[in-house]
């Protein structure tokens, strides 16, 4: 999961982003995570405490969550850059690392050339329809 969902999601209780996060730790899909990518999670969202309905404390619990919920995965190996974005390389070589199938986020074009690695991209609306989910 792309740090611009998480954001969304906590902008917002309403939409596919909001309804993504509410399913995780549910079993139907499995979200991975690196220490970059949390430390990258944890600076987005404390962006969002002047903005948001939510205090620091909110937001250190939902990535406290996140934490104990998600796939921790080591990352051994740099083969960056690929994409244009160190970030997205970030999450790019923690979805090749975890073996994950999907990379979800708002930025699809970010991330062309995923399909190289078997790695496919999808919104959030649409990764959710085809896990049998509405928003």
């Amino acid at each position: 999961m792309d740090t611009n969902v998480l954001v969304s999601a906590v902008r917002s209780a309403q939409g596919a982003s909001f309804r993504l996060l509410s399913l995780v730790g549910t079993g139907r899909f499995e979200i991975a995570l690196s220490v970059a990518l949390v430390l990258e999670y944890e600076d987005a969202l404390m962006r969002q405490v002047p903005e948001s309905r939510f205090d620091e404390e909110d937001l250190g619990a939902v990535l406290d969550y996140l934490c104990a919920v998600g796939h921790h995965q080591r990352i051994f190996y740099l083969w960056r850059p690929v994409l244009r974005d160190p970030a997205d390389d970030m999450v790019l070589e923690l979805a090749v690392a975890s073996g994950a199938g999907t990379i979800v986020t708002f930025n699809e074009r970010h991330f062309g050339g995923c399909e190289r690695f078997g790695i496919r991209v999808a919104v959030p609306r649409t990764f959710l329809a085809e896990i049998g989910e509405s928003p």
